[in-house]
């Protein structure tokens, strides 16, 4: 069995980053990335880092690992994490895998991310990423001067909508998606269920209802709902691992979870899922796993 300082689940922004603050600290470290397309795949770029503001997720991750390289420290295991044992003589964990090869190492980061529920809806899949957006810091500035359609059942948010997303957009309208509104929203409302897109090779161009309506609008700001990954919720049911309500993963602003050991970062702790905050979260629990080492 090999043994490590750290085991990162997850190969993401929050998991790169915790590697290499803990490869310059000459710590032994575990990458574990499944081989299934990470869920950032569909996006045309990530955003808000200096310097590699626009590079694909597949180019980031490339560059991130020939930056891990330089220091010897950090192993990319291409599989799947599907469970942790902590070791009973008193420290670490086990880290079982789903090609049966386990690892064994001190402290564990979980930087998974969550589970996007795609709506089952033609065109949704080819628009997503691109002309559906879940963040407009993300892909606001992509999809500026375009007709939007933000999809919500939260009247508050529908309420500001229009004055939130102005910088990008002055055309801005809100679909409940077949649900009722709360009152007078202020704002043009389109209440029937949605049930399918129309769009060009990815570019959206109008939403069509159940009842035959067809709506013209080139973005929709879609925040979908989620749910954590498979090893996240096997470890609440069978480790003790706390969730709070909204299912994020619970912890005490350090990055420490209720679990002695295990740490987690980045979307699995929050909704405010951009890159840039998924590598402070990164760097401030490899931090952490370093002070609680020598404390």
């Amino acid at each position: 069995m090999q043994h490590y300082d750290v085991a990162i689940i997850g190969g993401g922004p929050a998991g790169l980053t915790a590697a290499m603050t803990l490869s310059r600290s000459l710590r032994r470290v575990a990458v574990l990335e499944s081989p299934a397309d990470p869920r950032n795949a569909g996006s045309h770029g990530v955003h808000g880092i200096l310097g590699l503001d626009g590079v694909s997720p597949a180019e980031y991750r490339s560059r991130a690992w020939s930056d891990l390289a330089r220091y010897g420290m950090a192993e990319l295991h291409e599989t799947e994490a599907v469970d942790l044992v902590p070791d009973p003589r008193g420290g670490g964990f086990e880290v079982v895998t789903e090609d049966g090869g386990p690892f064994w190492a001190r402290r564990v980061l979980l930087a998974t991310g969550m589970t996007d529920i795609i709506p089952e809806l033609e065109g949704f899949r080819e628009c997503w990423g691109a002309s559906i957006i879940h963040c407009p810091f993300c892909s606001g500035w992509e999809n500026r001067e375009r007709a939007w359609g933000v999809v919500t059942a939260d009247p508050e948010f529908a309420r500001k909508a229009p004055r939130a997303f102005a910088a990008w957009s002055d055309d801005v309208i809100v679909f409940t998606d077949g649900e009722a509104p709360a009152g007078d929203l202020g704002v043009e409302t389109v209440t029937g269920r949605i049930r399918g897109l129309r769009h060009d090779g990815g570019d959206l161009r109008a939403v069509e209802l159940d009842d035959g309506a067809v709506v013209e609008r080139g973005t929709l700001l879609w925040q979908l709902d989620q749910r954590p990954v498979p090893l996240v919720s096997r470890l609440a049911k069978d480790r003790g691992l706390a969730l709070r309500e909204d299912c994020y993963v619970k912890t005490d602003g350090s990055c420490r979870t209720s679990v002695p050991g295990l740490y987690s970062a980045g979307d699995t702790i929050t909704e405010t899922q951009g890159a840039i905050e998924s590598a402070a979260s990164g760097s401030t629990a490899a931090f952490q796993i370093i002070e609680d080492e020598t404390a």
